[in-house]
């Protein structure tokens, strides 16, 4: 499962990876986070056509943290749908329709993942976070879905609190340093695959698994994080340093 992961890149740094126009400025844009949770507005970049012309376009957007079925009765469901599972994401009601026709990428820097630690004399048991990320230190982009949902209590269509844009990350099993933390991780897609997991026109499912594989071993680094990131009101760079721990003792 991924729960909280961290995403600090600008949209003028998002929008030269990922070949996009930058957004316009917004008080609403995500911001950087060291921290983001579920239920979060977060940057994706994906495809869609253009109502008036058809034409295809790549651009970033924010999105909710938290899928929302177009035929949910609220959004509350969402904090239950941050994830989607790579084994069944092309069969689960929530997830199929999106598989198919709505495919997002989400930025990040890296991801935390938890371990149980025992108590000891001196210690009552707790959480260990640890931030696993690229060794080379270079950007994620999480395999994403992404739907809308209509709200039944506004009135007009063209009104802007009318719909919600949500999104999930797909989930495989974990490989490298983080397989040794937690047994499921994001997927993150590679990027010479990128223009095929955004393509809209691309609406084959298995075509569409083959872009979904696990990472090769060796390029992820998992270093313990202060548990300070385990409260999610705290939110900076602090929460990425380092600390000392006892070795791994597995997930």
């Amino acid at each position: 499962m991924c729960g909280r992961y961290v995403s600090t890149r600008s949209p003028r740094d998002l929008a030269d990876v990922f070949h996009t126009a930058e957004p316009p400025a917004s008080a609403d844009a995500p911001g950087p986070s060291w921290n983001v949770a579920p239920t979060d507005e977060v940057w994706s970049v994906l495809e869609r056509a253009d109502r008036g012309t058809g034409e295809v376009t790549r651009r970033l957007r924010p999105l909710r943290w938290g899928l929302v079925p177009s035929w949910a009765k609220d959004v509350t469901v969402g904090a239950r749908m941050i994830n989607a599972r790579m084994e069944t994401v092309g069969e689960k009601p929530a997830f199929r329709r999106a598989f198919v026709k709505r495919r997002c990428l989400l930025p990040a820097d890296g991801f935390y993942e938890w371990q149980g630690m025992p108590a000891r004399e001196d210690r009552k048991p707790y959480k260990q976070p640890y931030l696993i990320s690229p060794a080379d230190g270079s950007l994620m982009a999480f395999a994403g879905l992404y739907e809308f949902w209509r709200d039944p209590q506004v009135a007009e269509d063209d009104d802007p609190r009318a719909w919600l844009a949500s999104c999930t990350i797909i989930t495989t099993e974990a490989t490298d340093a983080a397989g040794r933390v937690h047994p499921r991780m994001p997927l993150a897609i590679a990027a010479g695959d990128w223009d095929a997991w955004l393509d809209p026109a691309r609406q084959d499912p298995e075509e569409l698994r083959e872009l979904l594989t696990p990472p090769a071993g060796g390029r992820l680094d998992a270093q313990a994080v202060t548990t300070a990131v385990n409260n999610v009101r705290n939110n900076g760079p602090e929460l990425l340093t380092a600390v000392d721990v006892e070795p791994f003792r597995g997930a």
